[in-house]
């Protein structure tokens, strides 16, 4: 079991700490996502890497028909299945390519904000920690928590919380918002069809004007 005083970290940090490129890929995945901290970072890099190096074992070893490295490798798809990392009927070669954000778009604090409960991914992390989201029916206050697939649904707002009046003003203003963003979207093409309506017209008026003079 281990001192609970000295626990093991559940991440490692990089090995060249200074590289630029690094440095401000970083940077954009923690903007992207409103992570707290690098280390949140981190962590899901960790885990990523446990997917990795699980699969590159087990592709050796089920080259020779290893059936206990079948069932692990079955077990490993059914556990990225659960959290809709992967679909059915995965392969090793399906696991080598995930990727970060493959990890980072199951996050409690990302789905939050997908499922527009949140205006930004930094308001989603204030509503969860400050208790106002609920999930299977229980409140919970840990952004970084992985969401299994027959759970998504049931993310909500929490019955005690405020929140859950559809009449607060906070949704209020949310639902002013989303509306206002998708009329952004349809009105670009709007304006680009009445715009050429005058033009056509200037071009017929103004023959006509020549001939007067």
């Amino acid at each position: 079991m281990g001192d609970q005083k000295f626990q093991h970290k559940k991440y490692s940090t990089p090995r060249h700490p200074w590289e630029a490129a690094r440095i401000e890929q970083e940077r954009e995945i923690l903007e992207r996502y409103g992570l707290k901290n690098k280390r949140e970072l981190w962590k899901a890099l960790s885990t990523l890497d446990s997917f990795r190096t699980q699969a590159r074992t087990l592709e050796g070893k089920m080259r020779y028909q290893d059936e206990y490295s079948m069932q692990q490798f079955k077990n490993m798809i059914r556990r990225l299945q659960r959290f809709n990392i992967l679909n059915e009927g995965a392969t090793l070669d399906d696991v080598l390519s995930l990727k970060i954000d493959d990890i980072l778009e199951r996050r409690l604090q990302t789905l939050v904000f997908k499922m527009k409960l949140a205006a930004t991914m930094k308001q989603a992390r204030q509503l969860i920690t400050h208790g106002q989201i609920s999930l299977g029916g229980r409140r919970v206050t840990i952004p970084g928590l992985m969401v299994e697939a027959s759970l998504e649904p049931t993310l909500s707002y929490d019955a005690d919380s405020p929140l859950a009046d559809e009449l607060h003003p906070l949704r209020q203003a949310m639902l002013k918002n989303n509306k206002a963003t998708e009329e952004e979207k349809e009105t670009p093409a709007e304006a680009g069809t009445e715009g050429e309506k005058p033009e056509e017209k200037k071009n017929v008026k103004e023959p006509a004007k020549e001939g007067k003079n």
